[in-house]
Parts: C-alpha cells; sequence; structure tokens
C-alpha cells in the first residue's frame, strides 16, 4: 500500500534520512521509534506524500510520488487518515464540525452522514462533547477527537505521530485500543512513539513490527510483538 525504497531525504544541506527500505502491506501494523529529532514525524510525511524524498522511490498505493502531482497526491491522501502530534482544531468550530471538516472539504458531505458522524464521536467516547469548542477539551478528549477526524473518510491507512505524547496512561491505553480496533478492521497501522511503555502494552493486543530510526536509517528494533 506504502512503499519506501533507498529513500534518502535532506533538509537544509544536511541528510535528515538515509537509504530507507518500507512497506506498509495492507492489515499490517508498525511502531516507529528513535529519539526526538531522528526523523519520525519526516518519515510520516514521506508515506503520505507531504514531502519528495531526495532520492529513492515512495509510493503511494502503487504510484510513485515522483510522477505524480498535486491532485493526484491529494487523491492518495484520502486513503491516509493522519492523526497529527499538535491536534490543529479550528476553536470556532465544536467538535463535531471540526470532525466532519474532511468531509466537506473533500465535497463527500452528504445527507445522512449525521448518522455516521455519531456513531463515530460514541466510538472515541466524544458524544457528550460533540458541541463542546476545541479549547475546552482536555488533552485525551483532543487525541480522541483528532483519531476520529483521520478517520471520518474511511481511510485504508492510519499514520499517527505521538498521539500519547500528551496524554496520561489511562488515556493512552484508551488511544491504542482504539488504533488496535481499527487494524483489525483491516486498516494498516503506523505509530510513531518514544513510549516504550506503550509499545509492550500492546504485545497482548496485536502481532507488530517496532522498527526504530537511529544514525539515520531505519532499523527493525524487536521481532513481531
Amino acid at each position: 500500500m506504502i512503499e519506501l525504497e533507498n529513500v534518502a531525504y535532506s533538509y537544509g544541506g544536511g541528510e535528515l534520512l538515509s537509504d530507507l527500505s518500507l512497506q506498509l502491506g495492507a492489515g499490517s501494523f508498525h511502531f516507529l521509534t528513535g529519539p526526538s529529532g531522528a526523523g519520525k514525524t519526516t518519515l510520516l510525511k514521506l508515506c503520505y506524500g507531504a514531502l519528495r524524498p531526495t532520492s529513492g522511490q515512495v509510493r503511494l498505493f502503487g504510484s510513485d510520488v515522483t510522477h505524480m502531482d498535486r491532485d493526484a497526491i491529494a487523491l492518495s491522501r484520502r486513503r491516509v487518515g493522519v492523526v497529527h502530534q499538535d491536534c490543529q482544531f479550528l476553536d470556532h468550530l465544536p467538535v463535531a464540525e471540526n470532525v466532519a471538516l474532511p468531509l466537506a472539504v473533500s465535497g463527500q458531505a452528504v445527507p445522512g452522514q449525521d448518522e455516521n458522524l455519531r456513531e463515530l464521536l460514541a466510538w472515541v467516547g466524544l458524544t457528550g462533547r460533540a458541541m463542546a469548542l476545541p479549547p475546552e477539551l482536555s488533552g485525551g478528549e483532543r487525541q480522541r477527537a483528532a483519531l476520529a477526524r483521520a478517520v471520518i473518510m474511511s481511510p485504508e491507512v492510519v499514520l499517527a505521530d505521538e498521539p500519547t505524547g500528551n496524554v496520561d496512561w489511562e488515556m493512552s491505553q484508551r488511544l491504542l485500543t482504539l488504533l488496535v480496533e481499527l487494524n483489525r478492521m483491516g486498516k494498516t497501522i503506523l505509530i510513531a512513539t518514544h513510549d516504550l511503555q506503550l509499545i509492550r502494552a500492546a504485545k497482548a493486543q496485536v502481532q507488530a513490527r517496532v522498527l526504530r530510526i537511529s544514525n539515520r536509517r531505519l532499523q527493525t528494533a524487536g521481532a513481531d510483538l
């Protein structure tokens, strides 16, 4: 579904990532680890076409991003849900409208969508907060709203950048459970995290590959959990 082959990425005259190869197959579950500044967020951006590699190939659903124009990349990105680390929302819109925003932007808002939105908000435990404004949400509520927004378009792949970075352990477990449920529905999952405790906790729920960025390269950090 998403493939990186001998990918390098340079920024500001220096090479941040070098000779990376990765395959995110249908229904697979991956963790991506590494120290702060190692390039985890950059690698995620390469995986959904927000950045183009300096060298090597990135293929989104079989197409080389180097040969894709902006519209083609935008269409491919509809098949990828991204949970960003900073959880940006429009503060003047209630949670429900923020979650549904990708549908409106893509022109896919249709009659009857409200019921799907209600079901999605219930799934992430935000039914009672649907009309709250983003500044009124706790850290855990913001992360769950971000996850709901990432999957509102029914993507085939979900990429999560430090989704548990600003929440307590109980909420981390809740978010992990939601991501595991998505994987059981057939979604491909890649979670970038520095939280090794979270990875260890996942071993009872899902079989995953753990990858680590070290010295600009991608390494297998452990066998299948």
